[in-house]
């Protein structure tokens, strides 16, 4: 019976879309957090009666068909990326990005990763450096007697020195912007290197056109919604125990086939 392989996809494809939620709810307290949707597709299709086959010699055709499903796939798992909310921290050096746009970060192998996570600190050369140690490029760096930091929506950084009244600019943030954000590939703590999807990232300041802007002393939360995600998990589950009675309802009919005499 073609129905308990069918169900079985069902199940399959209902347990992966319970581990994608189970993420999701993971992550609502990870900043610069992106939720995903699993998305599925439907199998191929065996064909008892083909549609538009010929039914007489008069020309006549079969307008809908014998078609039997095979159950279930999953097409993608895509990531939301719309704009979380902003949460006041006070930390001179915790910055949101407010619309499009991706910190470039300095990975230790060499390769240049991207985060909306904004929560840096300065390494002990003063330079603006991730939870990691890793150095935000363009590489900035704070003087070691600064007594305050600014850093305005454009992304220009600037230092009041001891001693000093008007504020020294030691450093300007940039952003990139991908064609495709969602093909960006996750390698985890909270860091995207780019894939022939997402397509080359592109460098622009801070409130140029097509670029977001800066916000200091604040974080952007995980833009998981915590009632949706539930619901979903409900109806993921209903939907797992309804392909699991499909298998049971298939596996009595057989029992009873198996039991005639």
């Amino acid at each position: 019976m073609q129905s308990l392989s069918i169900a079985a996809t069902g199940m399959m494809a209902q347990q992966l879309n319970v581990e994608v939620i189970s993420n999701n709810i993971a992550n609502m307290s990870t900043s610069g957090f992106k939720r995903q949707r699993a998305e599925f597709q439907d199998l191929l299709y065996q064909n008892l009666r083909r549609v538009g086959s010929a039914s007489s010699d008069a020309g006549t055709v079969v307008p809908a068909g014998v078609q039997v499903g095979l159950g279930v796939k999953t097409g993608s798992v895509y990531r939301i990326t719309t704009q979380g909310n902003l949460d006041n921290t006070e930390a001179p050096l915790d910055i949101a990005i407010q619309g499009r746009g991706y910190f470039r970060v300095d990975l230790p192998n060499g390769e240049t990763a991207y985060t909306r996570a904004g929560n840096f600190s300065r390494d002990p050369n003063g330079q603006i450096v991730t939870s990691d140690g890793y150095v935000v490029q363009p590489g900035i760096t704070i003087p070691e007697d600064a007594i305050d930091i600014t850093i305005n929506a454009q992304g220009q950084v600037q230092a009041t020195l001891q001693g000093e009244t008007d504020p020294v600019i030691v450093g300007q943030f940039d952003l990139a912007t991908f064609a495709n954000a969602p093909g960006l590939d996750p390698i985890g703590d909270n860091y995207f290197v780019e894939t022939a999807a997402s397509g080359a990232p592109n460098i622009g300041a801070p409130g140029d056109q097509g670029y977001g802007t800066l916000l200091q002393k604040f974080l952007e939360t995980s833009n998981v919604n915590a009632v949706s995600e539930i619901s979903s998990l409900i109806t993921a589950q209903r939907a797992y125990e309804m392909n699991a009675k499909v298998i049971t309802a298939s596996d009595e009919m057989m029992s009873v086939t198996s039991n005639l005499r």
